[in-house]
């Protein structure tokens, strides 16, 4: 597994940098420091005084970044894996995709700040764009990664069944999991008037579907690496999922990224997003 580690200097960048303590030994690890030189100001400013303080800034920007790669490479955990480190001038989250593609990395770790609401909605984050748009598996560290025991993977249909196995068969974690498969039925009132009876048979029916399409996913995870158990439950996907997380408490959410492009991304979101955002737990999105 090739894994790159974006870092920037936050508190949760250096705990996306320990929680590679949780995960298999990689063939790479490629530690990445964006510089994002800001561009002077100052519109009146000729264009060689302007050239210079960029170039100022640039150099002592460097000269913190450098600093920043080597404290994160001797804070490694053991047995990580082949280190490389390497410092990059653009924008975080356009650098980090792109290297990400041109170096066929298997897994982006990456710590997540967080945002305000409003500015998620006009600006987007850098977890946000990379869970949108990455060609790979990302993982959102929020907070601390203590221990690897528990998975809980919410899924929405057959698709992410078959991205979740397929990540999960490559064995990317150092120990043995349980896994508690959630499945979330958004089951209203049907559009044509029912009885009461009818409108709960249906919803039941609807429910042990749910558990049966979560018994097939789950008898496809082998022992010892999984253990498994199914939860099927009616609500809304995105609160649903934060209020099974903020009751079982698992030390990661395993999700695939449902993610819209365009005008509705910024506008509407997706369950991925909300989750990566709210959850106080980090957050594994997979393709």
């Amino acid at each position: 597994m090739r894994i790159l580690l974006a870092v920037d200097g936050s508190d949760q960048s250096y705990e996306a940098t320990r929680a590679l303590a949780h995960l298999r030994k990689a063939e790479l690890v490629l530690v990445l420091h964006v510089l994002d030189v800001p561009e002077p100001a100052y519109p009146t400013m000729v264009p060689e005084a302007a050239r210079d303080l960029y170039a100022t800034v640039e150099r002592a920007m460097r000269e913190d970044g450098e600093r920043l790669l080597k404290r994160v490479a001797s804070l490694l955990p053991m047995n990580t894996g082949p280190v490389t480190t390497r410092l990059q001038v653009g924008r975080p989250a356009d650098v980090i995709l792109s290297t990400a593609q041109e170096e066929r990395v298997d897994l982006i770790l990456v710590g997540a700040r967080g945002v305000s609401p409003v500015r998620e909605l006009v600006l987007g984050s850098v977890s946000h764009r990379l869970i949108t748009y990455a060609s790979c598996p990302t993982l959102i560290v929020s907070t601390a990664l203590r221990s690897l025991r528990h998975l809980l993977l919410p899924l929405e249909g057959q698709y992410d069944a078959e991205g979740a196995v397929r990540f999960l068969q490559t064995k990317p974690f150092r120990e043995a999991m349980e896994v508690t498969l959630l499945k979330v039925v958004p089951f209203g009132q049907p559009p044509w008037p029912v009885s009461v009876q009818v409108a709960e048979s249906m919803e039941k029916e609807a429910l042990e579907r749910a558990r049966d399409f979560l018994d097939e996913v789950a008898s496809r995870l082998s022992a010892p690496d999984y253990r498994t158990k199914v939860v099927a439950m009616v609500g809304t996907p995105a609160v649903a999922i934060l209020q099974e997380a903020a009751k079982l408490k698992p030390d990661l959410i395993l999700m695939g990224s449902s993610g819209r492009r365009g005008v509705t991304r910024f506008v509407l979101g997706s369950v991925a997003h909300a989750v990566v955002h709210r959850t106080p737990c980090p957050v594994l999105v997979f393709r």
